[in-house]
């Protein structure tokens, strides 16, 4: 089983949260947190962030990416999403 967990961010308080699960052995591990994100932006109504060169750094050393202002083409209305694998198998 995979479980992210993404969280919203705003004046230090988180403002909603979501748990995706995804059960599919077929994809790897890379494929499972895009889709992960695809289904969070649709549940918070977000454009799909831009990974950036020290966002996939960081994801890669703690499994846990915050996504600002930069990672967005769009206006976002809190300070940043945090995604944070919480189980892989």
């Amino acid at each position: 089983m995979f479980r992210l967990w993404a969280k919203i961010f705003k004046d230090n308080r988180m403002l909603s949260d979501v748990v995706i699960i995804n059960e599919d052995p077929a994809l790897n591990r890379t494929k499972k947190v895009f889709a992960a994100v695809d289904e969070i932006c649709l549940k918070f109504d977000l454009s799909k962030p831009l990974w950036l060169d020290n966002t996939i750094a960081d994801f890669k050393k703690h499994d846990k990416v915050r996504f600002y202002q930069d990672n967005f083409i769009d206006h976002i209305d809190f300070d940043f999403l945090e995604i944070h694998v919480i189980e892989e198998d």
